[in-house]
């Protein structure tokens, strides 16, 4: 189990280290033409949003996720004012671009607001996407894990779908690790456990298109952040290649807009299902903080 709980982390890690490159890019046309079929870590171009990065490196969305597996591997347990000193001190001199989510968080932790009441209202997955080092905790406690990943994601966006889809994901992602498939783990967890709600409807939105192209199929749900777009998109790519973590993550970014969101959370389920011989070798080795990320897990899986 160590190995395939590895395998979740890395693979949610390996989702934003492939959307680098090409992030916040919505012109598919433009992806193919100039990048062609991206199937390997980039160095975003100088006009990128994240041109100061490098190739195997992360977005903000990555470079958080990275902090909270620090925060728990450190503690021993999801510590919400650990986690946001972390946090905080990220962004300090952070040497690249963050999102008006996080200059809305620090503004209001600047103003004195407890770090649990001080998340933004922003409606993005990002923060949502950040759950694979939670699961690393606490998927043998799968209600531990669903309270952790709730206050984690409200504590920068505090969006009631986008705290219910960090719940919705957590259950999935625990379902998928006993071995169900993630179609099935999230048709169930949908109607279980989010029936009547928008949840459900996305749920539907994306399973029903899981043969089709995808990079047609994600332009026509939204490229975007926001949740109403980015859920059925993760959706359909958890669904339509359920054994192909390696072509989900490629067929995410070759959509464009935030590949990264989406690639995190497809990454983090279908890294689940396949375990470490789904991920492609050199998108290990390629992950410029890959080894610590192992170190880390590691140190959590021991104690959990």
């Amino acid at each position: 189990m160590n190995d395939t709980i590895k395998a979740m982390v890395l693979a949610s890690f390996a989702g934003d280290a492939l959307a680098l490159g090409v992030h916040w890019i919505y012109s598919t046309r433009k992806i193919a033409e100039q990048y062609g079929r991206v199937e390997r870590y980039l160095k975003p171009g100088p006009d990128s949003y994240h041109g100061t990065k490098d190739s195997g490196e992360f977005t903000h969305y990555g470079d958080q996720t990275f902090v909270l597996l620090e925060s728990v591997a450190a503690v021993g347990r999801f510590d919400p004012e650990d986690f946001s000193r972390r946090w905080q001190s990220l962004f300090r001199d952070y040497p690249g671009y963050y999102d008006q989510a996080t200059r809305a968080t620090l503004a209001n932790l600047a103003s004195g607001l407890n770090p649990l009441r001080a998340g933004s209202l922003s409606s993005d997955l990002s923060a949502a996407s950040r759950i694979a080092p939670l699961v690393c905790m606490y998927h043998g406690d799968e209600e531990t894990l669903v309270e952790a990943a709730r206050t984690q994601t409200a504590m920068t966006h505090d969006d009631p779908l986008v705290v219910d889809a960090a719940e919705f994901f957590a259950r999935v992602t625990c379902r998928v690790l006993q071995g169900e498939r993630p179609s099935m783990a999230a048709a169930q967890t949908a109607r279980e456990r989010f029936g009547g709600s928008m949840l459900e409807e996305w749920t539907g939105k994306g399973m029903s298109a899981a043969q089709g192209d995808s990079v047609a199929t994600i332009k026509a749900y939204g490229q975007s952040c926001h949740i109403p777009d980015a859920f059925p998109g993760v959706i359909h790519l958890v669904s339509r290649y359920e054994d192909d973590l390696r072509e989900a993550l490629v067929q995410c970014v070759m959509a464009g807009g935030d590949s990264a969101g989406r690639g995190m959370m497809a990454g983090m389920v279908l890294g689940a299902r396949g375990g470490m011989d789904a991920i492609p070798p050199e998108w290990v080795a390629g992950l410029k903080k890959g080894r610590q990320i192992g170190m880390l897990v590691d140190r959590i899986s021991a104690r959990s």
